[in-house]
Parts: structure tokens; C-alpha cells; sequence
């Protein structure tokens, strides 16, 4: 089987570059993936793979039955959207779409995942129970393609005993892959601030609360949320990313907008901090006299590898490509959607080497220079698909 897998996925490797190159040239917003999801639906055709589409919108599930399609069931799972990016990268397969750009990888995950589907579909005869494939929108925007998949029964009719997905690692040479056991990634939360008093004259500061003042020191002790709250060997993060308030040198505003991101590696302690932050602003208002609105937005939670589908995920993909190009990744206070997933199937979520130092491939994902060394593609079609024939 993984000789048969090595086999096709090389053949195929110059087809789905170029399937690469449309998706990258041709990319498309959060839940706005509709020509993406069309050219999904055609090549989904071609191989003669079922599926059903309009799940989220324009997200797609197709299944490959198996021997026994009961018998198990292994999900694999791709996301389709594009980022609000300008792509700077001088290549014939720059991006058409002004200011929208496959920054993240997401048109190398799509890829991977159809050439996987392509190579199950023709070993179908030989592999035992079911795979199902799910294309997603909406990684890249609240709440998630991943949440409304799940609402709308995508880990349902089969349920999946486990699912794989995977994410493109520039700093990562192309031809080895990254795992990780237990937490991996953050949780993510947005905050909203705003701030209101009576303004006036900055000479009079007696005769306002003055909301620039407000502001800073909510600032500076949210951060005891962090620092003294939390254990420090569970990483957690509070970021106040913009403070807009004021229009001139003499004028105490009567209104400041905070905004931020929370990031926590344990849930638990994630909505613990968010009373912490709504008491420490109450407490600040109650002392200065202002009045403190606080919204949290609650976004995606923990990505959460488990030890047992990771570890045969590792021992599987050491078995494939040589143990030396399998390595440990470290933990990211990145976040995923995918962490919905994880929360409700045993998943593993690994990484895709894509750089390559000597051809200068080296920009980080959500650049406009970012790009993949597309022998990259290969790799992970094979991966994949081997990955999913043996659990």
C-alpha cells in the first residue's frame, strides 16, 4: 500500500501543482469561496467522488467507501478561504483577485487533501471502511467555518473515530513533517473596550474623568490577569492591539475604544480569565467614575492533539517518509478552527515543511510574499493518504 501510494502520488504531483496555481491565482474571501468551491465540486467529479455540497455555505463533504464502510470511519479535513492580503510575489500564478491572497497556505491544504482523495478513491478496493473529506470555509473569520460545518452535522452520518488535518510551516525545510502531542494551540477570544465619560477641557481635568487615563491604567492591569492569575506553566496571553480615543492637544475625549486578543492553552482557566477582566474593569470604573463596556468575543478554543491518534499519526508518517524528517513542533499561541474539531473527535493537526532557504522561500504565512516549495505537495498528498489507509 505505501509503495502504491508513493507511486501515485508522484505521477499525479505535476497535476495537482497546477490545480495548486488556479486555487492560489484564483482566491476568494471567508464564506465568499464560490468559484473555489465550484472547482472543488469539478475536480470531486473527475475522480467520480461523491459528495455533498452547501454545508456552511460553500463548504463540501465527500466519502470514499471502503471494505466494510462501517467498520470505521478516518476524516480528513481541508480549508478553503483566502486572506485580505496584496500579494507582492512576482509568479505566473499570482494572485487575479486584488487585495485577496492565499497567504496562509490554505490553497496547499486544499490541494493536499484532493490529491489525497484522488489516490484513496482509486485504492478504494482495498482500503477498509470509510474516509470522509471536508472542504471548509471560513478558517480565517469568527466564528469559524469549522463551527457551522460541526452545527450543521459534518461529524455526523458517519461519525469519524478520528480526524487529520494539516497546515503549511514555512520555517520548516520541504520534505519533513511536524507533530505535537497533547495542547498545541491557543484558544483565541477578541476584546472590545470602550470607555465613556464627560469630557472637556484638558485644563480643567477636575471637571471630566479623563477616559485617556482610564484606558491606560486598564491597560497596564490587565495584565496582572495574566501575571498573577495564571499558572505560568500554562502559557497564556493578553494583547491590547489598539487604543483610539482623542482628536486633539487640549480636549480630554469623552470616549476611548480598547481592542485586544486573549489566548489560552486551558479552558478552564480561559473563562476564569474573562471574569477576571470584566471584574478588573468594574473595579476601575468604580474607583474613577467612568463608565466600562466590555465585550468578549469568544472564538476558537484549544487545539487539542490526542496522544493516541498523534502518536500512531507520527509512527505512520515516520513509516512513509523516514523518521528523519519527522519532527517535534513546539506550541503555538497561534489559533485554529480546526480546534472545534479536536474538541469533539480524537484528532491530530501536524505540519507541512514548505521552505526552502537556498531558493529564498522563507516568508511567514500572512505576507504578501509568502509562498511553498511545491515539492511540498507531493509530500503531503502521500502523506495523507497513507495516514488515512492505516488507522
Amino acid at each position: 500500500m505505501k509503495n502504491r501510494i508513493k507511486e501515485l502520488a508522484k505521477a499525479y504531483a505535476p497535476a495537482f501543482i497546477d490545480i495548486r496555481r488556479h486555487i492560489h491565482s484564483h482566491p476568494e474571501l471567508s464564506f465568499q469561496e464560490h468559484k473555489t468551491s465550484e472547482f472543488i465540486r469539478q475536480q470531486l467529479d473527475s475522480f467520480g467522488v461523491p459528495y455533498k455540497a452547501g454545508i456552511a455555505g460553500t463548504g463540501i463533504i465527500a466519502l470514499i467507501e471502503g471494505k466494510n464502510p462501517a467498520s470505521k470511519t478516518i476524516a480528513l479535513r481541508a480549508d478553503i478561504d483566502a486572506l485580505p492580503i496584496t500579494e507582492a510575489n512576482d509568479v505566473s500564478y499570482k494572485s487575479v483577485n486584488n487585495g485577496i491572497m492565499h497567504a496562509c497556505g490554505h490553497d496547499v491544504h486544499t490541494t493536499v487533501v484532493l490529491g489525497a482523495t484522488k489516490i484513496l478513491h482509486e485504492l478504494k478496493d482495498e482500503l477498509e471502511g470509510t474516509i470522509k473529506i471536508l472542504f471548509q470555509p471560513g478558517e480565517e473569520k469568527h466564528p469559524g467555518g469549522a463551527s457551522i460545518m460541526i452545527e450543521e452535522g459534518a461529524l455526523e452520518n458517519p461519525r469519524p473515530d478520528a480526524i487529520l488535518g494539516l497546515h503549511v510551516h514555512p520555517s520548516m525545510e520541504t520534505g519533513k513533517l511536524g507533530f505535537c502531542e497533547g495542547k498545541y494551540m491557543a484558544s483565541a477570544d477578541e476584546i472590545y473596550v470602550t470607555i465613556k465619560s464627560k469630557g472637556g477641557h484638558a485644563a480643567q481635568p477636575h471637571l471630566t474623568v479623563d477616559t485617556i487615563l482610564v484606558a491606560s491604567q486598564l491597560v497596564v492591569s490587565l495584565q496582572q490577569v495574566i501575571s498573577r492569575n495564571n499558572n505560568p506553566f500554562s502559557p497564556s496571553v493578553l494583547s491590547i492591539c489598539a487604543f483610539n480615543g482623542g482628536f486633539t492637544t487640549n480636549v480630554i475625549p469623552s470616549e476611548v475604544k480598547l481592542m485586544g486578543t486573549f489566548r489560552a492553552m486551558d479552558e478552564t482557566w480561559r473563562f476564569k480569565a474573562h471574569e477576571l477582566i470584566r471584574k478588573q474593569a468594574a473595579g476601575i470604573a468604580e474607583a474613577t467614575g467612568a463608565e466600562i463596556e466590555i465585550d468578549i468575543l469568544v472564538g476558537y478554543p484549544t487545539l487539542y492533539n490526542n496522544e493516541v491518534v498523534t502518536a500512531k499519526a507520527r509512527q505512520l508518517a515516520e513509516d512513509y517518509l523516514g523518521k528523519e524528517q519527522v519532527e517535534d513542533t513546539e506550541l503555538r499561541m497561534g489559533a485554529e478552527d480546526f480546534a472545534f474539531y479536536s474538541q469533539i473527535v480524537p484528532a491530530c493537526f501536524f505540519r507541512l515543511g514548505t521552505g526552502n532557504k537556498e531558493r529564498g522561500i522563507t516568508s511567514g504565512v500572512h505576507t504578501p510574499t509568502f509562498d511553498v516549495d511545491e515539492r511540498a505537495i507531493e509530500i503531503g498528498m502521500g502523506t495523507m493518504a497513507y495516514l488515512a489507509t492505516q488507522f
